[in-house]
């Protein structure tokens, strides 16, 4: 026993022995190091900030740049584009919302809105920077050249095209396409030309739900023509009442806007009532062909007819603060009337079971007709009447095609 705790007590000091020697030797070799090798702390030093600066500029022209497509982008417009493209593919699916369909034309919308935004400020560098509202874009600022903005543009305009029509269909990207060369192309050096571009740009904003419809059915109907109708008739208000506001800066910029030639306001103010007029009818359109339900028809008027309040308000008197008060409403109109079409759309099944049904109510209101009929004449043709239409024949139509048909 004695002779085991000896053993013991020898192992243990032997250890501490060999690891402070062993620690002691590491450390006299790395002051040792050190001290013969001068320049190593100083290049590892010199690496270790080399690398924190790359990482740093790196960052920071990643946020440079970020941040100029975001505003060569127009990224709210685009945005508002995007979300109207959507609604038409929702209004546009029937019973069932492809989401990953929705997904991919959503982004899709997205670049070539970014690609169209891109080329008008290319356009539009001179007069930019001649407005105060503008004049802090990335091209007038220098903040980006031009060569870089229009390759940005190309980049995201191709992608966005291939895009939508590699995941949708060719009509959606053929439509998305020809928006972005009538924007682009037309509006935007029309602008320096003629007052009508007012009207060819709100064209151009109503296509994209258009775009959405078609991607999501392959087609383009009469039921498709209600949102774009909408935004046709939404932008002009909402325009002319931007228009209104900024005439000097617009002016400055050498842009022929419609309320540059009107001094007075009152042509801008009744083109801005018009239109907001027109918009009245569309809440009874759309519950009239079937892509709303009737509550519809009751909120759209509600709400048009509020627009319509505030661009009478502007026609009267004609001041910044009046078309201030109707540009604040026309952004108010456009997301609660696509809110209100998407809540209350109708399915096709639901539009199938409706019709079914009123062809149901006519089916046998005629019989009974025939049946009075028949009472006058012969009450053997009336038992007749009545035996041939038993209640299981009823049945056996839809709403409830699962029945067996009656035998006789």
């Amino acid at each position: 026993m004695l002779r085991r705790s000896s053993i013991t007590s020898f192992c243990s000091q032997f250890l501490k022995s060999s690891y402070s020697h062993n620690l002691n030797y590491a450390r006299s070799s790395s002051s040792l190091s050190s001290s013969s090798n001068p320049h190593l702390i100083t290049s590892s030093a010199t690496a270790l900030d080399f690398s924190s600066k790359a990482t740093t500029d790196f960052v920071s022209l990643t946020r440079h740049y970020g941040r100029c497509y975001w505003e060569l982008s127009k990224a709210r417009l685009s945005m508002l584009v995007v979300a109207t493209s959507g609604t038409g593919f929702v209004l546009g699916s029937g019973s069932a919302v492809d989401f990953s369909a929705l997904s991919w034309t959503c982004l899709g919308t997205m670049m070539v809105a970014a690609s169209a935004n891109s080329l008008n400020q290319v356009f539009e560098i001179n007069n930019d920077a001649k407005m105060k509202r503008t004049s802090r874009r990335p091209l007038p600022s220098g903040r980006i050249t031009k060569p870089h903005a229009i390759g940005w543009a190309s980049s995201v305009g191709l992608a966005g095209t291939a895009l939508l029509a590699t995941q949708t269909n060719m009509l959606a990207a053929g439509l998305a396409a020809s928006n972005l060369v009538l924007y682009a192309f037309v509006y935007t050096p029309l602008k320096q030309i003629h007052h009508v571009n007012t009207w060819v740009g709100a064209v151009v904003g109503a296509i994209p739900p258009l775009l959405g419809w078609a991607a999501a059915s392959n087609d383009i109907s009469l039921n498709a023509m209600i949102l774009p109708a909408a935004l046709y008739f939404w932008q002009l208000p909402h325009f002319m009442a931007l228009a209104y506001m900024c005439r000097s800066d617009y002016a400055a910029g050498g842009f022929k806007m419609y309320s540059l030639a009107d001094a007075s306001g009152r042509r801008t103010a009744l083109v801005a009532l018009r239109n907001s007029i027109y918009l009245i009818p569309l809440g009874f359109l759309a519950y009239d062909w079937g892509v709303t339900s009737e509550w519809f028809c009751l909120e759209s008027t509600v709400l048009t007819l509020a627009i319509s309040a505030a661009a009478f308000s502007f026609y009267r008197d004609r001041t910044r603060e009046k078309a201030r008060r109707m540009f604040h409403a026309s952004l108010l109109y456009l997301p609660v009337f696509m809110t209100g079409l998407l809540i209350h759309r109708r399915s096709d099944s639901e539009q199938l079971l409706e019709d079914n049904a009123k062809g149901f109510v006519k089916s046998a209101s005629s019989g009974e007709a025939l049946e009075l009929d028949d009472n006058d004449d012969n009450q053997n043709i009336k038992a007749k009447k009545r035996q041939a239409r038993p209640p299981v024949a009823y049945a056996s139509v839809a709403p409830f095609p699962f029945l067996p048909a009656p035998s006789y």
